[in-house]
């Protein structure tokens, strides 16, 4: 399937999603995904062609983008795919893990039954994805389980501080979950943080939670 015919499949689909928003998920998936590196110029014309649109719909996508960290507008030259430099992203890991202690430790003072099962089928999931060297679904259901934590923590600034930090550390994404290894690594950290929450154990909970991101960070020193 094409990218105009991705984006234009029906008209009734467009009713239920904004235009702007599918062509916002595509980008986001090509940058995501690599298609568009880090440091490359966002081509409008090129874009709005290859997506069968016009150029508004593309501007738009490209500024809720920059909301979220992942692309940048430079004066008089345009939008560019945001390159994050060593330092930023070492730090970004160093505020998710502090962050994602507090919320998990939280999580493991208040989750209910549903919550908990809701965790470990996304563990299970994951180690689906990883059986079928499925990276893309894997990436997907890992966001998802960290923002599940961060909402079952219901705490306001601190919630809202890791999951904007987390739309940014999605662009370190083929660097540090990439490969099998990697995921079965990350996901063991997942399932350790899940089995703390279980024991409705804060401070376990706070343990596994920041040596998760922790670990991510020296995934990502070691691609240096």
């Amino acid at each position: 399937m094409n990218l105009a015919t991705g984006i234009r499949e029906t008209s009734s689909l467009r009713r239920q999603k904004p235009l702007v928003l599918e062509v916002r998920d595509e980008l986001e998936r090509m940058i995501l995904g690599g298609e568009v590196p880090a440091g490359e110029r966002l081509n409008e014309y090129t874009l709005a062609a290859q997506m069968g649109v016009s150029r508004a719909p593309v501007r738009e996508a490209a500024r809720s983008l920059e909301r979220d960290g992942l692309v940048t507008t430079v004066a008089n030259q345009g939008v560019f795919v945001r390159k994050l430099s060593t330092e930023d992203a070492l730090e970004i890991y160093d505020l998710r893990a502090m962050i994602a202690g507090y919320l998990c430790a939280r999580v493991a003072e208040r989750a209910d039954d549903a919550t908990l099962a809701d965790l470990r089928d996304r563990v299970s999931r994951m180690e689906r994805a990883i059986e079928k060297d499925d990276e893309d679904t894997y990436f997907e259901e890992n966001l998802a389980f960290h923002d599940q934590i961060a909402e079952a923590a219901d705490s306001g600034r601190s919630t809202s501080l890791y999951i904007s930090l987390g739309k940014e550390a999605r662009l370190l994404r083929l660097r540090v979950l990439s490969g099998k290894e990697a995921l079965l690594a990350s996901n063991a950290g997942h399932d350790k943080i899940v089995s703390a929450i279980g024991k409705r154990d804060p401070e376990a909970a706070r343990l596994e939670g920041t040596k998760h991101h922790l670990n991510g960070k020296r995934r990502l020193l070691e691609t240096l």
